[in-house]
């Protein structure tokens, strides 16, 4: 039996749409206090809005060390953090000959760099016995032509949960690496390519942001798990 998260309080920055806002629900129906952070303001108070008791808002933008170390600083003592915040558009989705390079560092910016700069900080408030979860990709472990640089990236975000699992000891830190999760922003896609990448699944489906963010909640709840990455993606791991 994992730990209760009662009372605890939540940090999810990109807690305002998509996955993390999933976490943030799901954080609330286990007892705690959730603080989503995320850049935009309208976004954060929408958010907070549906969310309702146990739940406040925080404008960061990750781009910025300024904006990180003015958050942590104004947020004081916490007890996990989720970092869900990231976009892998642009020069990603082009092939190495063709790479934008400065638009794939921008978009790094926010996935990876974003998230060591909010560890940075979280780490200073975070309680000893609390947890750290990054957001990785199945692009890490099934590499898809034509994108050469998602597959890289997203397994150094696995990569540094590792590493700060050792470094920042006791606290936890995992990463959870969810396959096609039908955020707002994916059911966009048309329906063929939807199929496409869940065909061949043992789950031939995307997930509901719902189910990828019980993911989360085990990484604050688990105790005993760290340094580990969770795979959430129908079981395209194994086929």
């Amino acid at each position: 039996m994992g730990s209760s998260l009662e009372s605890k309080r939540v940090v999810v920055i990109g807690g305002a749409t998509g996955i993390g806002f999933a976490v943030a629900e799901a954080a609330l129906a286990e007892g705690a206090r959730v603080v989503v952070a995320s850049s935009r303001e309208e976004n954060v108070q929408a958010a907070v809005k549906r969310l309702g008791d146990g739940a406040t808002g925080s404008v960061v933008d990750v781009r910025e060390e300024a904006s990180v170390a003015a958050f942590f600083e104004k947020l004081g003592a916490f007890d996990h953090l989720a970092i869900t915040a990231g976009d892998w558009g642009g020069g990603f989705g082009s092939p190495i000959r063709d790479l934008d390079l400065a638009a794939a560092k921008a978009r790094v910016e926010v996935r990876f760099w974003g998230a060591a700069l909010a560890i940075k900080y979280g780490c200073r408030t975070i309680a000893q016995d609390g947890s750290i979860t990054l957001t990785g990709g199945m692009l890490a472990h099934r590499p898809m032509k034509g994108a050469p640089f998602a597959t890289a990236f997203g397994g150094a975000t696995e990569h540094l949960a590792r590493a700060l699992a050792v470094d920042l000891a006791p606290v936890r830190v995992n990463a959870v690496v969810p396959g096609l999760v039908l955020t707002d922003q994916v059911k966009q896609m048309p329906e063929a390519m939807r199929q496409m990448f869940t065909a061949r699944l043992p789950l031939p489906r995307g997930a509901s942001p719902a189910e990828c963010a019980q993911a989360y909640i085990y990484c604050m709840r688990g105790g005993y798990t760290t340094g580990q990455a969770l795979m959430v993606d129908g079981g395209g791991f194994v086929v």
